[in-house]
């Protein structure tokens, strides 16, 4: 008999090797580079098993594949299910993908309690792995909260000076959030026997009032993941203060749970009050670009200034997902992929900068090409592929967006539309501000350009710029069929619970 990749747990191998080899650190020898060899190893073999999915995926397919389903607690309703579908599989690879390349990062710049330091890290990828695999609410919800802690430590021990501050705000912030969203999966699993998504969605909408208020619980926790405008005051402080490595997995991979959320729970679980609300998240998003870019631009801050474009980058997430069309649905899925790569890259580029001048500020910088040519090369390709170039990853996932978006509402497109000049602007204004101009302070005279490690880090997410922005039919191809699953799902959900609704009064008189 023949093994195939569906006759291993897959699923379960790439969520829980980060964790074996965590545990494992903690009895390692913790001179030396040994535990940074051992999480590089885990990290890098946990990115190679991922891979497997992408080769052995069958294109064309909406439906979940690899799917894993064990009893877990059947008297309280609980199962195992772990599922890929095409909406999560790039972010499971986004997730591996900077696995190893957050722990390069973090090489020479973390010097304390590196055992501990690197524990967190495994700890915090099986948590992100789990979120985006999990297809029951409560080991979702588990998987959600594994981060929490995590990255609470690593902004909190390893971060800036007001790092213990900013930690206990992002906690706060996203602790609040996950409370409602525990209270309305409890009333889901009350509304409809299990905690199971499939079944949920197979039992047909909720009524209409009830899908109203849970849906208002998921949204706000989602909102203040991503973070949505006005939920986005956490995330400044948290970036400026983590250490780069946290910073590159805020950017790319936490923040996009709460979008990842909105699509994988809320469209689909929700259909009725998605489509009576969506004008409402769509005007938010809006405001979060244009206030998002006009708020980076007046940063004097270099890590300020990306942290802030987050909240413009993120917003066109929403407006894809919000305008509920397929463009926009698929669009708001690879800009997610696209806003991991681009803005982790910046964030590494920003705190290789910091390393070697101790400083972040702008205007203590200038003609830094005539000394590091190798970094301004890497920064410039990255400025240009956040800024959506044709040609680069950004564009293809921001065009989409607004494809999508024209068609629910052309003045939310046209507004968004004018957040990309934003974006173009305070990004060649911080390109120029660092890199160009006389080279006329005696301390960036002095500074080296990037050596092999930073080299080997930044070469694979460039490279991912073009194979996106050159080859998006590669990742559109295993997306679409699942977005328009999801989408017409949505479309005729939203349509039976509003018969449902109107319906419901006659049935009770007749009864």
């Amino acid at each position: 008999m023949t093994m195939t990749l569906t006759d291993i747990p897959l699923l379960s191998l790439i969520t829980f090797l980060p964790l074996a080899g965590a545990i494992i650190l903690l009895v390692l020898p913790r001179q030396g580079r040994a535990p940074w060899y051992w999480a590089l190893a885990v990290t890098t073999a946990t990115f190679l098993l991922s891979l497997l999915l992408f080769f052995g995926w069958r294109i064309g397919e909406p439906g979940y594949q690899f799917l894993e389903l064990r009893p877990w607690a059947p008297e309280l309703g609980l199962s195992y299910i772990l599922g890929v579908d095409g909406i999560s599989l790039f972010l499971v690879l986004l997730t591996t993908f900077l696995g190893p390349i957050v722990i390069l990062s973090s090489w020479n710049s973390i010097t304390e309690r590196t055992t501990l330091y690197l524990f967190l890290m495994l700890l915090l990828e099986t948590g992100m792995l789990g979120v985006f695999l999990a297809l029951d609410l409560v080991l979702f919800y588990l998987f959600w909260e594994a981060t929490l802690i995590p990255m609470y430590f690593v902004i909190g021990i390893w971060g800036g000076p007001r790092r213990v501050y900013a930690a206990i705000k992002f906690f706060l912030y996203t602790m609040a959030g996950s409370a409602l969203m525990l209270v309305a999966i409890l009333v889901l699993r009350y509304a409809t026997g299990t905690f199971d998504l499939t079944e949920m969605l197979a039992k047909g909408p909720l009524d209409v009032n009830l899908q109203r208020w849970l849906f208002l619980a998921f949204a706000l926790a989602f909102a203040i993941k991503v973070p949505l405008f006005p939920f986005h005051t956490w995330l400044p402080d948290a970036h400026v203060e983590a250490p780069t490595a946290g910073s590159v997995i805020l950017a790319g991979i936490l923040l996009k749970m709460g979008t990842y959320g909105y699509v994988r729970f809320a469209l689909p679980l929700f259909p009725a009050a998605v489509q009576s609300l969506a004008g409402l998240f769509i005007a938010l998003a809006v405001i979060g670009i244009l206030y998002g870019g006009m708020v980076a631009l007046r940063q004097r801050d270099f890590k300020s200034l990306v942290a802030y474009s987050s909240v413009a980058h993120l917003g066109f997430v929403v407006l894809g997902i919000f305008a509920l069309t397929p463009q926009g649905i698929s669009g708001a899925v690879l800009q997610m992929v696209n806003h991991g790569l681009s803005t982790g890259a910046l964030f590494l580029l920003v705190g290789m900068l910091y390393e070697r001048r101790h400083t972040r500020l702008l205007s203590d910088f200038g003609g830094v090409w005539a000394v590091m040519p190798v970094y301004g090369a890497f920064l410039l390709l990255t400025v240009l592929s956040s800024a959506g170039l044709p040609g680069l990853n950004g564009f293809v996932g921001e065009f989409s967006i607004l494809v999508g978006a024209f068609q629910a509402s052309r003045g939310a497109a046209v507004l968004a539309a004018a957040g990309v000049i934003v974006a173009a602007w305070y990004l060649l204004h911080a390109f120029r501000e660092v890199m160009q101009g006389p080279l006329d302070k005696p301390e960036n005279k002095r500074l080296t350009d990037l050596v092999k490690r930073e080299v080997l880090i930044l070469v694979p997410i460039t490279v991912l710029y073009f194979v996106i922005g050159l080859f998006p039919n590669l990742f559109f191809d295993r997306i679409n069929p699942s977005v328009i699953a999801t989408q017409q799902y949505v479309v005729q959900a939203a349509t039976a619970s509003q018969v449902q609704h109107l319906l419901s009064p006659v049935t009770l008189s007749q009864r």
